[in-house]
């Protein structure tokens, strides 16, 4: 069996007469933290939205493990196994911690609409379950002292961490993370980095990051591909790849040095 997890295959998508992504030929493996940049408008977030069905690709085609999953809709693609995080945080601000982490689990909940109307004893089961796990989560992030807090009261580097428990509580296989250490310190950068290195060891699973933050970057990328006006400039090793001329120029200009 094949340890690739995702393929894209001369992805593409244009919106009118603008080609904003072309020809991308993407491919991560099982485990493995590949790190997706390129400057401003170079097509980062359209690339993550064409995988998690935000956006249809109009060419090419894209295959999570083994399947092809072009057209369908975010929900499937969830269920399919590709959880994501946002450049601007997209928490339920004024619902509990604990209650935003068991939100992705519905996805796997079984009881009726009646069961939960009478609360059956089916009802109470999984509900006890879907919130032990949840506290097992808050716990991996060090975030079960505040199940009860309601998720905007958190400082801005806990909301982070509560963003990416909730899209771990999914089961994914494939986690998309877009621009995580954005507005953050120094001090919440390098808990972030130390998390995001917790979650791929612990786990096994496959991370997709987009990150302007260099040193976060070089931090826990084994590998990068550098996107400028939708197209592939670069791709391998990470300290190969920050001093290729090309992506030198695309970050600074042509007269960068």
């Amino acid at each position: 069996m094949s340890d690739t997890v995702l393929t894209c295959e001369n992805v593409g998508i244009r919106f009118g007469g603008l080609q904003a992504v072309k020809d991308l030929n993407l491919k991560i493996n099982k485990g493995e933290l590949l790190g997706l940049i390129g400057p401003n408008g170079a097509g980062k977030t359209t690339v993550f939205n064409m995988i998690t069905g935000v956006y249809a690709p109009t060419e090419g085609d894209i295959i999570l493990n083994g399947e092809k999953i072009n057209g369908f809709k975010p929900h499937k693609i969830v269920e399919s196994g590709i959880a994501r995080t946002f450049q601007n945080i997209r928490l339920f601000g004024y619902l509990s911690v604990l209650d935003n982490v068991k939100i992705a689990m519905n996805k796997d909940m079984k009881y009726s609409i009646l069961n939960g109307m009478f609360r059956t004893k089916g009802y109470w089961k999984e509900e006890f379950e879907v919130n032990s796990k949840a506290m097992e989560i808050l716990k991996l992030f060090d975030l079960d002292n505040y199940k009860q807090y309601s998720a905007n009261t958190l400082p801005y580097g806990q909301q982070r961490k509560l963003e990416i428990a909730r899209a771990m509580a999914t089961n994914p296989s494939l986690l998309l993370l877009d621009e995580p250490a954005a507005g953050m310190n120094p001090t919440e950068t390098e808990e972030l980095m130390n998390t995001i290195k917790f979650i791929r060891d612990k786990f096994g699973i496959t991370i997709l990051l987009i990150e302007h933050d260099m040193k976060l970057v070089l931090g826990i990328c084994e590998r990068l591909m550098v996107l400028n006006y939708g197209q592939v400039l670069a791709e391998g090793d990470p300290i190969e790849v920050i001093n290729d001329e090309k992506v030198i120029n695309a970050y600074l200009g042509s007269g960068g040095a």
